[in-house]
Order: C-alpha cells, then sequence, then structure tokens
C-alpha cells in the first residue's frame, strides 16, 4: 500500500527536565482543564453568578474527575494491568495515558456536586454553564493522544492517515538505520474525536442562546451530542478493550447514555431558564446564600427570566459588568 500523504506523529512524549519528566500527555490535560475553566467562568458569570465560583468548584471536581476517570479507564482497558504480564501498579500511573471520559463525567460530578451544595449552587444550572467547556477540554486533552501515538484507528491510505510508530510508551523505537520505525498509516480516531467535540461545543452554544436551554438540558445536548460521534469513532478504533459480544464496551456505553441523555431533553423541555442573581439570600429555598464578605449569587429554580442580549459563552444571558 502506498500512501501519497499522512499525517506525522510525535516521536516523543516525554522530556526530562534535571529530574522532572515533562509529559505531553499531561500538558494537554492541564491546557483543557484550564479552557473549561475559563469558558464556565464565563458563561456563568454571564447567567449572573459570582466570580470565582468556578474555580472553588474545580477544586472538588478536577480531582474526583480524574479519579473516575483512570478507573474506568482501567476497567474498560484492563489488560495492560491485570491480564498475562501486566503490571497491577501501572493502573495509577495517569501520567503515560489513559482516562475515560465516562469515568470523568460521573465522579467529577461527584465532586461538582459535593461543591456547589457547599455554595448553595444547583448543580444543574452549573452544568449547563459547563458543558461547552467541557467538550473544549476533551478536543484539547486528544492532542495528548496524538503525541503518546495512541487512539487510533483501522489500517487506511486515506490522504489524511496518521502514521504511527512503534512506542516504548515515551518515545518511537529506534530501527537499525537509526529512522524511528513506522507501523503504518491508520485512522486518526483522536483528530476525529478531537474535530467532533470542537463542532459539539459550538451546538451547543448555539441551541443554548436559540432555545435558552436549563435545568441541565445544555449539559443533556452535550452527553448526546458526544455519544452520537463516540459511537461511530468507537466502532473505527482497534486498540485493545474490553467487549461484549465482540463489540467494545465504550460502544454499550455510548448507546445506553445518549438514550438516557435524550430522554432527559425532552423530560425536561419547555421549562423556563433559572435566573442567577447576586446578593440574595433565601434559606431553604435551594438559593445562593451569600457568603460574608462577597457577592455570590443565588440560583432560583422557578424564576422567570425577562433578560436581552447575548452573553460571550452563548446562553442568551444578560451580560454582567467585568464579564
Amino acid at each position: 500500500m502506498t500512501v501519497l500523504a499522512a499525517i506525522p506523529s510525535p516521536t516523543q512524549a516525554v522530556w526530562e527536565l534535571g529530574p522532572l519528566p515533562l509529559r505531553a500527555y499531561a500538558l494537554c490535560i492541564i491546557a483543557g482543564i484550564v479552557a473549561a475553566a475559563w469558558l464556565t467562568e464565563r458563561r456563568w458569570v454571564a447567567r449572573g453568578g459570582a466570580p470565582g465560583d468556578v474555580l472553588d468548584i474545580a477544586v472538588w471536581a478536577v480531582p474526583f474527575g480524574i479519579v473516575g476517570g483512570r478507573l474506568y479507564h482501567v476497567v474498560s482497558s484492563p489488560r495492560p494491568y491485570f491480564g498475562e504480564g501486566g503490571d497491577p501498579l501501572r493502573a495509577l500511573a495517569v501520567w503515560e495515558g489513559g482516562l475515560g471520559i465516562w469515568g470523568a463525567v460521573a465522579l467529577g460530578g461527584v465532586g461538582a456536586w459535593i461543591a456547589c451544595r457547599r455554595r448553595g449552587i444547583p448543580l444543574p444550572a452549573f452544568a449547563d454553564a459547563l458543558a461547552p467547556g467541557l467538550l473544549v477540554a476533551q478536543a484539547v486533552g486528544r492532542v495528548g493522544n496524538w503525541f503518546n501515538n495512541e487512539l487510533y484507528g483501522r489500517v487506511t491510505d486515506l490522504p489524511w492517515a496518521l502514521t504511527i510508530h512503534e512506542w516504548t510508551g515515551t518515545e518511537a523505537v529506534v530501527g537499525a538505520d537509526g529512522q524511528p520505525v513506522v507501523l503504518g498509516t491508520f485512522h486518526p480516531t483522536f483528530l476525529y474525536e478531537m474535530l467532533w467535540n470542537l463542532a459539539a461545543a459550538a451546538v451547543v452554544v448555539w441551541a443554548d442562546r436559540r432555545f435558552r436551554l436549563s435545568h441541565g438540558r445544555a449539559f443533556a445536548l452535550y452527553v448526546a451530542l458526544y455519544c452520537a460521534g463516540r459511537l461511530w469513532i468507537e466502532l473505527l478504533r482497534t486498540d485493545p478493550a474490553e467487549t461484549i459480544g465482540g463489540v467494545r464496551l465504550n460502544v454499550y456505553t455510548s448507546v445506553v447514555v445518549g438514550l438516557l441523555a435524550v430522554a432527559y431533553l425532552v423530560w425536561q423541555r419547555g421549562r423556563p431558564r433559572e435566573v442567577v442573581t447576586r446578593g440574595q439570600a433565601a434559606a431553604g429555598t435551594g438559593l445562593h446564600a451569600p457568603d460574608e464578605g462577597d457577592s455570590a449569587p443565588a440560583v432560583a429554580p422557578g424564576a422567570a427570566e425577562a433578560r436581552d442580549g447575548e452573553d460571550p459563552g452563548g446562553d442568551g444571558g444578560r451580560r454582567h459588568p467585568g464579564a
């Protein structure tokens, strides 16, 4: 098979800075978290939320999400850790790559719920502000898979085929000729997912503006769109994974979770958007009572909303000064 053009892959994913290893995968995950926090902050403040809420919630959600993502990855791909010749201790090596989004969202949601409860913020309202940022974070994180020469699909000779090297875990294996050993060219499923996520983020922002999504519907749309993309992308992948009846576990997960998200969208249709205001204390009403000396927001789930203009996060709410 002759390939006229192909996307190159890096031959190194870790750089040693003295005793400190600088890992491309970790840098991409961090960059994704920063991007998500920045976008969510803009959307949350534009909805009337207090500046700083997002960072306070991220302190809980991010560690929970990393643990959940790693747990799901190990469960869905256990052979490198518990199969023949596997090393169980490598299950703890998050820096080597391998975070399952389903586990990250599930356990990260637990962390976000704890933080939202502590600050008196309804989780669905915050999740709606977060939804596009999560998709952007996932897209940025996929660049780390490119550095690791992983998450590729079947062999192909398409012009956008991805060159994959034989890999040591941190860098390409060098052959007798002094050149990196190339395994072949494959579908760049990491790239497909990255582009899908960015497109889905744009759709969520548009739908949020157009239909004023609330009560977790923007987040449910994120889940539904991501599952739709992950379903067809997962069918292209050939890397080892747990299967049921010859079908990858993530395919079943995409179908089940995606259908649940669509059901939630239908169930919650027609509900007005929550109004997020600052400086209101309403004990026992689900509003966010402000901390002493700050201007924390209050969220009134059933309040009427009459706002003009469009916010920078695309939710159609009034832009707060300084947002």
